[in-house]
C-alpha cells in the first residue's frame, strides 16, 4: 500500500529477491482527476504477485502516501487489534478488533490521523485482479463477480467490512503468517503454494458473508465496465482510443475525460497494462518467441514491444523469461 518499499536507502528495484520476498514494488503511476495518487502493484520477475506486510507497519520500510491514494490492485485489510478510522470514498468507517476490509481498485483510501494508529496489531495482503485467475478473459471485469473476490465488487456505500468472530480470529492470524512465511521463504513451489494459501483466505472471507449470491452485483459503472469489456475483446489488436469510442460511440475527449476521472489512468494506458498481463503470462506459460508474443499482445513492431515491456518492468521480456524459469532451460 506504498509508493516505495526501501532498506536503508535503497529502492526495492536495486535489491535482491531475497531481502524484500514479501512486499510488491509499488509505485506512483499517475492521479485521479482529483489530484488522488495512483498506486500501482509492481510486477517483479520470478517473483509471486501477492504481497503482504504486518501491521504495525515498520516507519523505517517506508510509509503508505500519507493524504488520499488510490490503487489499481485488490488490498485485503485485517485489523486484529484496533480503534482507529479509515476513509474510504470519503466515507469514514471505524476500525476495531476483528475488522476484515476489502479494498478494490479505484477506492480512494484515507485516514483521519497517522495511519500507523489505525491497527496496532493485525495484516494487509494486497495483489492485482488476475492473481485469481491468470491468463483467462475479463481481467479488469470478471474479478467483479469472481466468487471468492465478491467482497471487493461492492462499489461505493456499499459494506466493504466484515467481522471475524472472536473465536476466528487467531485462526486469521495464522492464515496471513503462513502466507507470509511463504512468500518470505521461497521454497521450492512457493508460488504455486502462496496463490493456494491466498484462494483459502478468499474463501474464508467469502464464507463470512450471510448472503453471497446478494452480493455479487455487476459493476456500479457501466461505461467503465464497456470501456473493459472493449479492451478484453480486442487487446491483441492494434487498438486505440478511437477505436474504442467509436465502439462506444463517445467522442474521444469525452471517453479520456471519463476514464482518467475514475481511474487516474487513460484508455491507452488500461490497454498497454492488458497487453502487458498477457505478456507475462505466454512468457512464463509459453515457448513462443518474444517476437511471436508481441504480435499476440497486440504489437506488431518487436522493437517497440521490447521497449514498452522494459519500461514497465525494468527488465527484457527475454530476462523475464529467465527470471520466471530458474535453473536449466
Amino acid at each position: 500500500m506504498r509508493a516505495e518499499d526501501s532498506n536503508n536507502g535503497r529502492s526495492v528495484a536495486g535489491m535482491r529477491r531475497s531481502s524484500v520476498p514479501t512486499r510488491g514494488r509499488a509505485r506512483q503511476v499517475g492521479a485521479t482527476g482529483q489530484g488522488v495518487p495512483v498506486i500501482a502493484f509492481g510486477h517483479v520477475p520470478g517473483a509471486a504477485p501477492i504481497a503482504i506486510t504486518r501491521l504495525p507497519e515498520n516507519p523505517a520500510a517506508g510509509n503508505p502516501p500519507a493524504g488520499a491514494h488510490t490503487h489499481d490492485f485488490l488490498v485485503l485489510f485485517y485489523a486484529h487489534r484496533a480503534a482507529g478510522t479509515i476513509v474510504l470514498d470519503e466515507r469514514e468507517w471505524p476500525v476495531t478488533d476483528g475488522d476484515l476490509f476489502f479494498v478494490a481498485p479505484g477506492q480512494v483510501v484515507a485516514f483521519t490521523g497517522p495511519h500507523a494508529e489505525v491497527a496496532t496489531d493485525g495484516w494487509v495482503v494486497w495483489f492485482p485482479a488476475d492473481v485469481i485467475r491468470p491468463g483467462t478473459p475479463g481481467a479488469y471485469s470478471s474479478w467483479r463477480s469472481h466468487p471468492l473476490l465478491f467482497p471487493f465488487a461492492r462499489g461505493i456505500d456499499r459494506a466493504q467490512r466484515l467481522k471475524v468472530a472472536a473465536a476466528d480470529r487467531d485462526g486469521w492470524m495464522s492464515r496471513f503468517a503462513v502466507l507470509e512465511t511463504e512468500l518470505r521463504a521461497r521454497r521450492d513451489g512457493y508460488q504455486e503454494a502462496a496463490l493456494a494459501h491466498l484462494t483459502l483466505m478468499l474463501v474464508a472471507a467469502s464464507r463470512l458473508s450471510t448472503d453471497v449470491a446478494g452480493q455479487l452485483r455487476s459493476s456500479d459503472e457501466p461505461l467503465l465496465a464497456a470501456v473493459f469489456e472493449v479492451i478484453e475483446r480486442r487487446f491483441h489488436e492494434p487498438i486505440s482510443l478511437t477505436d474504442v469510442a467509436a465502439e462506444l460511440a463517445l467522442t474521444t475527449g469525452h471517453l479520456t475525460t471519463v476514464v482518467r476521472r475514475k481511474t487516474g489512468r487513460t484508455v491507452q494506458q488500461w490497454i498497454a497494462q492488458r497487453r502487458m498481463q498477457q505478456a507475462r503470462v505466454l512468457l512464463g506459460g509459453t515457448d513462443l518467441t518474444v517476437a511471436a508474443i508481441s504480435h499476440r499482445v497486440g504489437y506488431p513492431d518487436v522493437s517497440y514491444f521490447i521497449k514498452r515491456f522494459r519500461a514497465e518492468h525494468q527488465v527484457t521480456p527475454a530476462q523475464w523469461r529467465h527470471a520466471d524459469r530458474p535453473g536449466p532451460q
